[in-house]
């Protein structure tokens, strides 16, 4: 088929028009494309963001609640009088008032020197553990009443008492009907510990 001058000189146009609406549009489409590709990589850039920002509140939340439980037990230790220097005149205080309100008939104790158990690293100071023995000896009615002293005892704070051991032995004293003689007698050896944070005393 063939096309005389004025028909190409009329189609020259419209081909023009088509040309440049093509190159256009393949002009788009590639635009498009690498719009679309940006598009992708911002996104994938912003959700490794957010993870990251998710997974760092999440370690700050278990900081937080691993602070905070140490923080309880920190604070239940010096309420508990656990922390810092050893209370010697606390502890005597204690055992006079559960021999007065236990109405124990002979109660006699020594304290020795403090000595340092370990010593636990850690930030930014060393936390040091101490342990003074106490040399307990009383009279007993029963062996209750030694039960009861070793309750007494750790309710009163001051330290954390750990009993090493304990003995109780008869006395081979007979019952009488005039007085209640002590029947059994204990021996015992307790650690009265405390622990000294150097951070807080420095």
């Amino acid at each position: 088929m063939r096309f005389t001058r004025d028909e190409l000189k009329r189609l020259l146009l419209p081909v023009l028009i088509a040309a440049v609406l093509a190159g256009a549009g393949v002009f788009l489409l590639e635009s498009a494309g690498e719009a679309l590709a940006a598009a992708e990589r911002e996104l994938a850039a912003a959700q490794t963001e957010r993870r990251q920002h998710a997974e760092r509140l999440a370690r700050i939340a278990e900081e937080e609640r691993e602070v905070k439980q140490k923080l309880d037990v920190y604070q239940r230790l010096r309420e508990l009088h656990i922390l810092g220097e050893e209370q010697r005149l606390e502890w005597a205080d204690a055992v006079t008032r559960i021999r007065k309100e236990r109405e124990l008939l002979d109660l006699r104790y020594r304290v020795d020197r403090q000595q340092q158990l370990f010593s636990a690293t850690g930030k930014p100071a060393n936390v040091d553990f101490y342990a003074s023995r106490m040399s307990v000896d009383l009279a007993l009615l029963h062996e209750e009443d030694l039960l009861r002293f070793l309750s007494d005892l750790r309710d009163s704070g001051n330290a954390f008492y750990s009993v090493r051991r304990c003995a109780v032995e008869r006395t081979g004293q007979a019952a009488t009907g005039v007085s209640i003689a002590p029947r059994l007698r204990a021996s015992c050896e307790i650690d009265l510990i405390t622990i000294m944070d150097r951070a807080a005393k420095s």
